[in-house]
């Protein structure tokens, strides 16, 4: 069977070359009708991935799904005033009431391997037409059995909920990699009665049943050849990312390091509601974007506008985002 799988994908390979010559989206209008905004992102663009090469690897970013949410700044720039975030958004050409955020899980496919970092939310987004990672991995020519490794960057909702469908794994041929000290914080009991008890049952009820499955890992761990953890806590206590490096050209995984490719990035000072430790998660964006802008490595942003990989160029005290085309492909 593992033979035929990788004979499988071997041949899907090689017969997309031609189809890689360009990044490959693929849409399908969605068919649960959802009301407002929501209904009208997923009608254009639901499933949908984009596929590229590096190296010898294979890269297939998936759009999970998209939401529009509203007061972008109650989340970006929450220790800034309001006005000051309107105003950049305005002088980027967005909208200063709402914002789109969208979720990308990714594949690596390394010949030998086949990657899932992060699973999107599962069957508890699909009510509001988010959950979509197994209808592109299908669009992808992949299956969910076809997935030897999962590996997460952290333990929120929107990451690991696609890890379990209806109370049995999801990807039943994969072992699972987690960061120690994230798994650690979200299933200690110690979170009951406080505001990350949400999160804490999440764990309890997606990750703690693959624990026998799972390799913890900290700084500098392999996951497989070619692939790396590096920690970029604040977001979560213990959240990590992912370098994957063929033929001497390299990817990096962000996560949640960053998430708003104007409003966290161009100012990675400020601070987003959601970040855990608000000046750990503020330092370690700093670390890590100045590492991917002086090094030149792409990187792929949980949250970044879809196909959600582009390139970070210093600019000011921050980074400008700028987002692939064909630079892969040629």
């Amino acid at each position: 069977m593992a033979a035929s799988l990788g004979m499988k994908r071997r041949t899907l390979f090689a017969a997309g070359i031609g189809l890689l010559a360009a990044p490959v989206i693929l849409r399908a209008t969605a068919s649960a009708a959802v009301s407002g905004e929501q209904s009208n992102m997923n009608a254009m663009a639901l499933p949908e991935i984009n596929q590229f090469k590096l190296g010898s690897f294979k890269i297939v970013a998936i759009r999970d799904g998209s939401n529009v949410l509203d007061k972008p700044f109650e989340t970006f720039g929450t220790n800034q005033d309001p006005e000051v975030v309107r105003k950049l958004l305005g002088d980027n050409f967005l909208p200063a009431e709402k914002f789109v955020n969208s979720y990308a899980p990714a594949l690596i496919d390394t010949g030998s391997d086949v990657v899932l970092v992060d699973t999107g939310f599962g069957a508890a987004g699909r009510e509001r037409g988010l959950g979509k990672l197994q209808d592109s991995l299908k669009a992808a020519g992949y299956s969910a059995d076809d997935v030897t490794v999962v590996a997460l960057t952290h333990m929120h909702g929107d990451h690991i909920g696609g890890l379990m469908e209806n109370g049995a794994p999801a990807f039943k041929n994969a072992r699972y990699v987690a960061g120690q000290a994230e798994y650690d914080f979200w299933s200690s009991k110690a979170r009951e009665g406080t505001p990350a008890e949400g999160g804490h049952k999440a764990v309890l009820s997606n990750v703690v049943p693959l624990a026998e499955k799972t390799t913890f890992i900290k700084e500098g761990d392999s996951i497989v050849s070619g692939v790396t953890a590096m920690l970029a806590p604040g977001h979560t206590p213990g959240h990590m990312i992912f370098h994957a490096e063929s033929d001497g050209k390299r990817i990096v995984f962000a996560g949640d390091t960053a998430n708003h490719y104007i409003l966290s990035l161009l100012y990675p000072e400020w601070e987003v509601r959601f970040d855990m430790d608000k000046a750990q998660a503020a330092a370690s964006r700093k670390k890590v974007f100045d590492m991917i802008a002086t090094d030149k490595f792409a990187f792929l942003g949980y949250h970044m506008p879809f196909p959600a990989v582009g390139f970070a160029v210093k600019e000011g005290t921050g980074y400008r985002f700028v987002p692939k085309t064909y630079q892969f492909d040629i």
